[in-house]
């Protein structure tokens, strides 16, 4: 695993060139490759697709958050293949007991709120957790999309008013203020959630009258 995992680092600039150009489908595989493999730079390589193709930003948004919950698999399987023993080599035993105190109370928003956050959130120990935990994998898949659905959304919305170049700025904020991005990120969410269904409602009532 440790051998895959070296060679996908040092070819990421050629797996990024190839999947750059599939348009759509791209963001979705990207994001796959983001969740269940190697780390790359989402949000910038989102901000990209959405900023060459605005009107179809509920696309990139849609499969990206696809493709995460997909991908995501991949280390949710690992956990539970691997149990506690697998969890405890990466962290500590009061880390541990944390993480399943937390799963224990509510594992549905233990897993939303990390697929929320951008980077640093160490996204993928919450993904073992899910697994080792045993949460169901279709709780898992979609805390996993709704979550990034979010997450994405607000980065699309922002990409759209102020530019691509408001991701980098977004990235450094988050490091320092991790918790006024979540505030953040939920109140955007909500008002794009908000969006999104009065939108549904509006072509509803068009299409009754």
């Amino acid at each position: 695993m440790k051998l895959i995992s070296k060679l996908l680092l040092k070819y990421k600039l050629y797996i990024l060139a190839i999947l750059g150009p599939m348009g759509i489908w791209g963001a979705g595989v990207v994001a796959f490759v983001d969740s269940g493999t190697m780390p790359v730079p989402m949000d910038l390589i989102m901000a990209g697709y959405i900023w060459a193709d605005k009107r179809h930003f509920y696309l990139y948004v849609s499969l990206a958050a696809l493709g995460s919950a997909l991908g995501g698999l991949i280390p949710f399987f690992l956990g539970r293949a691997g149990g506690e023993i697998f969890l405890l080599r990466r962290i500590d035993r009061a880390r541990y007991e944390q993480l399943l105190a937390r799963f224990e109370k509510q594992e549905f928003l233990a897993m939303l709120i990390p697929s929320m956050l951008p980077p640093p959130t160490p996204w993928k120990l919450f993904v073992f957790a899910a697994g080792v935990f045993e949460m169901r994998v279709l709780d898992f898949m979609l805390a996993v999309f709704l979550g990034r659905l979010l997450r994405f959304g607000v980065t699309a919305i922002l990409v759209i008013k102020y530019g691509p170049q408001i991701v980098g700025m977004a990235s450094g904020l988050a490091k320092q203020h991790t918790r006024g991005m979540l505030i953040c990120i939920g109140v955007v969410g909500a008002l794009l959630l908000f969006w999104l269904v009065r939108k549904v409602f509006a072509k509803k009532n068009v299409a009754v009258a």
